[in-house]
């Protein structure tokens, strides 16, 4: 008989309970049981049961979704998960070892309803977390929550007489995008990844012969990113009224459906107040940019002292930005470009950084080295993510010589090193398309160590492209729509008249940089011309800006639609000049700061003139963008901002307020 996958608790609580009647009164009754939030056949249910229906006889181990790692490489066999709460020093942690979480079974009549005949089981309740519309919180000496389904059903209150709903509402945050409603702040609205979104973006960076990925929640951007087919068969159906019908749908139902494919991405239909009105703009003419050779060895060596310390560093990554570097400067300007390597500390300073960091690789290696089969068979995370890497390592630049044939040392090295980062970052371990930004970086490297900091450097910058929520992916989406729309309005609206004006074609390239769309060693020159943040702060969007302006025409002259744009972008892969996209990315940006009245929303997403008071530690460069090497990218402020799609407005307000619309 075929073995069922049992059902994974990921939150319980009990002293949970329900007051039978709504006002305090002597006689009414208090409702005693648990809540629990349940992973059941790649579904994600709330549970409400009565304590009388729990069988303690079954224990079920809470399945840990937050550096299970940890919980699980220190903890005892008896008793492999404990709170991370717990943990106090590497002296005491074993002393901490001894509790155990008691699971009661699941009623077998489905999900979670009871055939009891008792009066009191009318109180339990379950539902998929896909159902639930909104959730109110309120407190009266403790908390308690009010479930409202999208059917309009709203449940009995639960209360937490014993604390728990923090605790609760952080778990299901973790299915669900929860934000507070703007009219109420007690009221918090729920939106679910579409699950018909997710099945139809799989694949995107699986080849065809390698399956598909069942569970979007878990891995989210594989499932987001599929095979372009069927991407445009969902978006199509999703945007473009039913064939039978004559007329688009309207402006409300496709914000409903946006907000269900991106949790997060506020759309309003209304004009609003505030916004800086900003009509067509006179960009000017496009200067023309001329490319040089390549940073070439001796070139590389004088601008270093005696010392080793790099001197001029403005002007050295202006050299890189116009021409890149030959491949023998490579392995090691690239760990200056990474800020693996300080630009001022000299040759023995960087020996014993060396030294200390190949100390703190290996003690982390050893972590997983030392797992034994029978501990990794109770860590399912970290079992999906060996799998998942050894699945995409086998993958990942098979035609490079560097990777081809088997047991080659070079996957073995990608292997330890995806390994190695899941023990680094616990919370966000591996996702697939990080090894397509690893594999560029250890070719050039051939080297264990300095391959894995400096792509713990690239993962600091890329990191938010990965995360559950993809709020990195939103904000880019944003605005690279912000910059297309100022750069050539007439191509903006032709895309939003063929429903693609949210650029959901250009998610891949913004995920992985590109990595996907060009030669292997034309990506080494785009990504080290992009790791010296010039000539503009977040100049892989004006990249992509370039390549479309390339394209514009073709696909406007022969009237693309909505399947045609998708099917026309991909077929580009492979088929780009990477010179001539990098020339009209700097042209595109010199020509944005000559404009005397750029919009503010622009000048943050480029970062230009965005400070006027810069500080002795920053670098300025010729292009007036104020460089700090050792500051790291995830530090920076998130820039968000608005944007029209023609029906109604994209928005996400910035850090200072300010809030941009455009007038066709």
């Amino acid at each position: 008989m075929a073995a069922t996958t049992p059902p994974k608790v990921v939150f319980e609580h009990e002293g949970v309970f329900i007051h039978s009647s709504p006002n305090d009164s002597e006689d009414q009754d208090l409702i005693s049981g648990f809540l629990r939030i349940v992973d059941k056949d790649g579904e994600t249910l709330v549970e409400y049961k009565l304590l009388e229906d729990a069988d303690p006889s079954n224990i079920l181990c809470a399945c840990k979704d937050s550096s299970s790692v940890v919980e699980w490489t220190q903890s005892s066999e008896d008793n492999p998960h404990r709170p991370v709460d717990h943990q106090l020093s590497y002296e005491t942690e074993w002393d901490m070892i001894n509790a155990v979480s008691f699971r009661r079974k699941i009623h077998a009549h489905g999900d979670g309803g009871s055939n009891h005949t008792n009066d009191r089981n009318k109180w339990a309740f379950s539902f998929n977390v896909c159902d639930l519309r909104s959730i109110t919180v309120k407190c009266e000496g403790w908390s308690y929550i009010t479930f409202r389904l999208k059917d309009g059903t709203v449940l009995p209150a639960i209360h937490f007489h014993q604390g728990g709903s923090t605790a609760f509402l952080d778990s299901l945050r973790k299915s669900v995008q929860i934000n507070e409603s703007p009219d109420d702040e007690s009221v918090l609205i729920v939106s679910t990844y579409s699950k018909a979104f997710s099945q139809s973006f799989e694949n995107l960076l699986d080849d065809a012969n390698y399956g598909f990925v069942q569970k979007f929640k878990k891995d989210p951007y594989t499932t987001t990113l599929g095979g372009f087919s069927k991407v445009t068969n969902y978006l199509f159906d999703a945007f473009r009224a039913p064939e039978l019908e004559c007329h688009q749908r309207p402006a409300e139902e496709v914000a409903d459906l946006l907000g269900e494919l991106i949790p997060g991405l506020e759309i309003n239909q209304q004009e609003e107040p505030g916004f800086e009105v900003i009509t067509r703009l006179d960009l000017g003419p496009r200067p023309e940019v001329q490319r040089r050779g390549p940073v070439t060895v001796e070139e590389w060596a004088k601008y270093q002292d005696s010392e080793g310390r790099i001197t001029n560093v403005p002007h050295l990554k202006d050299l890189i930005l116009k021409g890149g570097l030959c491949h023998a400067v490579r392995r090691e300007a690239w760990k200056f470009l990474l800020s693996y390597f300080p630009w001022n500390s000299t040759h023995e300073e960087r020996k014993l950084l060396q030294k200390r960091k190949t100390d703190e690789y290996f003690r982390m290696k050893l972590q997983w080295k030392s797992v034994s089969e029978e501990q990794e068979r109770r860590n399912s995370r970290l079992r999906d993510y060996r799998s998942l890497i050894e699945k995409d390592v086998n993958r990942t630049d098979r035609n490079n010589k560097f990777y081809e044939g088997l047991d080659n040392p070079g996957l073995i090295l990608l292997h330890d090193i995806l390994m190695t980062y899941c023990m680094y970052d616990f919370d966000l371990g591996y996702v697939q398309g990080m090894s397509d930004l690893l594999s560029p970086i250890l070719f050039v490297m051939e080297n264990e160590v300095d391959a894995f900091w400096c792509f713990v450097s690239f993962m600091d910058e890329m990191h938010e492209n990965f995360e559950e929520q993809m709020q990195g992916m939103k904000t880019q989406l944003i605005q690279l729509s912000t910059l297309l729309r100022l750069l050539d309005l007439a191509f903006w609206n032709y895309l939003e008249a063929q429903d693609s004006g949210y650029l959901y074609f250009c998610f891949r390239w913004l995920l992985i940089r590109f990595k996907r769309e060009l030669h292997f060693q034309d990506v080494l020159r785009l990504w080290e011309v992009m790791w010296t943040r010039l000539p503009c702060q977040n100049f892989h969007l004006l990249v992509c800006c370039a390549i479309l302006d390339s394209e514009k025409q073709k696909i406007m002259d022969r009237k693309y639609g909505f399947n045609e744009i998708l099917k026309h972008i991909n077929e580009l892969s492979m088929k780009l000049d990477i010179e001539e996209i990098l020339s009209k990315s700097e042209a595109i940006c010199m020509q944005i700061k000559n404009c005397k009245d750029l919009p503010h929303s622009v000048s943050e997403i480029l970062g230009l003139n965005t400070v006027t008071e810069p500080s002795a530690a920053l670098e300025t460069s010729e292009y007036g963008i104020l460089e700090s090497p050792q500051t790291s990218p995830r530090s920076t402020h998130r820039q968000d901002h608005v944007v029209s799609n023609g029906h109604s407005h994209l928005k996400e307000t910035t850090h200072n307020g300010c809030e941009v619309a455009f007038i066709s």
